[in-house]
């Protein structure tokens, strides 16, 4: 009988290998998963009904997620909730960014196919937007995970977050052509925050589940409120050779810099509602049994400094 360790790295070669065809590099698989033009997003009682944050999405850097693609449903629940979301389609600069209060960023890439892994960020655009942070900016910094973390790295060392680039597998069970993670408050890989606190008993979070993605460790002071746990692992390829520990580390992090905020995740989907595959199962906001969406909500009202 297979040890824990024999186990998990069973686990992790079993579902690095159904990525490896669905989910390492942006291909015709992928277009399977689109957004899911049922969910839900209404917000019954909007944080923003006077000002109105403005957000630049970002969609200027190969995005596999953009405001009419994946990701539609969390750009609508935004404007729900009263931001205004305008898609940028240019390199960031200071002139670009101090027009806005929120910068979302996506699983940016640093081109099509073998390009993908390069830097997705000039080094002059890392400064735009570390400096626009430090001054008050707010960033939202989603990198799932290879090859978006390669692509995001550079700017992620610029904020200060360590990303392992890699595949993260924590217990994972094997669910359709993804892994899932879970984030309870029984298993205790919530952190005490307002992003899962909330303003309220209603806004509450209890309850997050992510699809992959990578491990991330912060800078002194970041809040872990998405925490791995003591038999987390990391893998550098799909094909689940040489697992090192991810204990400690995180999927959600958030912290100030400067005057600003940044919240950082290391999986994407879970702020999508998608449906992926030929059995349309849904993935994100839109899966039973999360708190994803108001772990979204509660992400963009901190963010644009509410709590």
């Amino acid at each position: 009988m297979l040890g824990m360790e024999g186990t998990m790295t069973g686990i992790i070669r079993a579902a690095a290998a159904t990525l490896a065809l669905t989910l390492v590099w942006p291909s015709p698989s992928s277009a399977q998963q689109v957004a899911d033009p049922d969910f839900d997003v209404s917000v019954a009682a909007p944080a923003f009904t006077r000002v109105h944050p403005k957000m630049l999405f970002d969609e200027a850097h190969y995005n596999f997620h953009t405001t009419n693609g994946r990701y539609k449903p969390f750009v609508e629940l935004a404007r729900s909730d009263g931001f205004t979301v305008t898609p940028n389609r240019d390199r960031f600069s200071r002139a670009l960014l101090q027009q806005f209060e929120v910068l979302v960023i996506s699983n940016a890439l640093g081109g099509d196919g073998a390009e993908a892994a390069r830097p997705a960020f000039t080094e002059d655009e890392c400064d735009a937007v570390s400096e626009w942070v430090k001054a008050g900016g707010r960033l939202l910094l989603i990198a799932d995970h290879a090859p978006f973390g390669d692509a995001a790295q550079t700017l992620a060392k610029r904020l200060g977050v360590d990303m392992s680039r890699g595949y993260t597998f924590d217990g994972a069970k094997l669910t359709g052509e993804t892994t899932t993670l879970s984030f309870t408050r029984d298993n205790g890989r919530l952190g005490e925050h307002f992003i899962v606190n909330g303003r309220n008993q209603s806004e509450r979070v209890n309850r997050v589940r992510t699809f992959t993605g990578q491990s991330l460790r912060g800078p002194e002071g970041s809040v872990a409120f998405l925490k791995l746990g003591e038999g987390a692992k990391d893998v550098a390829t799909p094909d689940g050779q040489n697992p090192t520990s991810a204990a400690g580390r995180a999927q959600g992090l958030a912290f100030t810099s400067g005057r600003g905020r940044v919240v950082v995740m290391g999986e994407a989907a879970a702020l999508s509602a998608q449906v992926a595959g030929p059995q349309r199962s849904p993935m994100g906001m839109n899966a039973p049994g999360n708190d994803n969406r108001q772990l979204a909500l509660n992400i963009m009202r901190w963010l644009a400094g509410v709590g």
